[in-house]
């Protein structure tokens, strides 16, 4: 079930998944004690998305450059202080607003991060609403190191409309990234110059031609990781209709993905690891996933799926604490140890002192990704297929002609069909 990946293979990983980005939104920053350590125990990457300086109001920005932060260097050592065995990644990722304040340079300088990633697009998707803020105060400041705030939050008559009480919440917006090749290349090499050991990028569900520039820029430019993005939406506040009518969707995205890439591969080309994410949660998911993309596809990114793991342990480990167990949890027991399910094993690698230190978010996360691990063999193991290097497209079929059209997959009426000759001996 191992991955490794990196041009010198440096970085390893226990499970053929990733979290490819969740950043200041709270529902990332409320969870992440749990998120972070479920995470590095498990041996699995996580990356810290977008704005997470830029938001951070005890952040230290001087002359515009990031010199200190308090959110970052939190989720940084939370993932570190978890790590076992050299397995697993912390990863900080970047937008235009954070490439301005260099906050990859004073992750990779300060906190010892080695990996970084590119991203591109605006918030989640191509465009679309971000973050709400709340405070006024902390509008004025994010409006101050420049971000866009709407309304403007140094207006006289929009503060007075503001405490009046005519709208609630002020919106915080990303600048819109442009890319060309130059840029890229240059800021790549920005970054390895500042001690980045390894360079990913991430892209969305964009036109054709932008996932093309995406996979041969990555392959030119010698990226260490790919990730393509198919889903409508992240964490953040996103206009439903936009979400629901943009872009390309997973699996069209991903069967593209293929293509281009074999179409490298062919030429003898670099192709860079890939990372296919949208909408994944599941075991028979991650299957098709891996099966659809191979030989290069070689992890699934999930994040609603492992946020909501967390949040359930968290929950659970309150209920605990407060003895309001819910009935259909508490058939299971009463204690962390009765309920979740890998406690005895954790307890038993850990030590009983390690063990009572982890928060009930991170065995949350932990559990589902166990469970997940399992089902996966499980798939596997059923396809006789017992290491994911194995994986193939074969290993599916398309149950509709549209659906064999779109991906190449064959028909489920059509597949083994040489073999099936073969034996009739027709």
């Amino acid at each position: 079930m191992e991955v490794v990946i990196g041009h010198d293979r440096g970085i390893k990983f226990r499970y053929p998944w990733i979290i490819p980005g969740i950043g200041s939104t709270n529902i990332a920053k409320n969870n992440w004690e749990g998120i972070a350590i479920g995470s590095a125990l498990a041996g699995t990457g996580l990356t810290i998305g977008e704005n997470v300086a830029g938001m951070d109001s005890q952040a230290r920005i001087v002359h515009g450059r990031v010199v200190d932060t308090a959110d970052l260097k939190r989720r940084v050592k939370l993932y570190k202080d978890a790590q076992r065995d050299g397995y697993g990644a912390i990863i900080v990722q970047a937008n235009v607003e954070d490439s301005r304040l260099g906050a990859q340079e004073y992750a990779i300088e300060k906190l010892g991060v080695e990996c970084v990633e590119l991203k591109w697009g605006q918030g989640a998707k191509d465009i679309g609403g971000e973050v709400k803020i709340a405070d006024l105060k902390k509008a004025q400041m994010l409006y101050e190191r420049g971000y866009i705030v709407l309304p403007n939050p140094t207006d006289p008559h929009v503060i007075r409309a503001f405490e009046q009480g005519a709208f609630k919440e002020f919106e915080r917006h990303s600048r819109v990234g442009m890319v060309s090749e130059d840029s890229f290349a240059r800021r790549v090499q920005e970054l390895r110059n500042a001690g980045a050991k390894y360079v990913f990028l991430k892209t969305g569900a964009y036109r054709p031609a932008d996932l093309a520039r995406a996979i041969a820029y990555s392959s030119r430019h010698k990226i260490d990781m790919l990730t393509v993005d198919g889903a409508g939406g992240g964490t953040g506040m996103s206009p439903w209709r936009m979400m629901n009518e943009w872009g390309v969707p997973p699996v069209e995205l991903h069967s593209l993905l293929y293509r281009y890439a074999k179409r490298l591969a062919d030429k003898g080309q670099y192709v860079p690891p890939l990372v296919v994410a949208g909408g994944f949660a599941f075991e028979d998911q991650i299957f098709k996933g891996l099966a659809l993309g191979a030989p290069y596809v070689k992890m699934v990114g999930m994040a609603r799926g492992p946020i909501a793991a967390a949040m359930v342990g968290k929950t659970i480990g309150q209920a605990i604490h407060h003895g309001e167990i819910p009935v259909y949890i508490e058939r299971f027991g009463d204690s962390v140890d009765e309920i979740f399910v890998t406690a005895s094993d954790l307890r038993a690698e850990l030590g009983s002192r390690e063990f009572e230190k982890l928060p009930p978010g991170a065995l949350g996360l932990y559990t589902y990704y166990e469970r997940l691990a399992q089902g996966l063999r499980q798939l596997m193991a059923g396809s006789r297929k017992f290491a994911l290097e194995h994986l193939s497209r074969n290993d599916l079929a398309a149950l509709t002609r549209e659906a064999a059209e779109i991906s190449g997959i064959r028909h489920i009426m059509e597949v083994d069909q040489d073999e099936v000759d073969r034996i009739l001996n027709v």
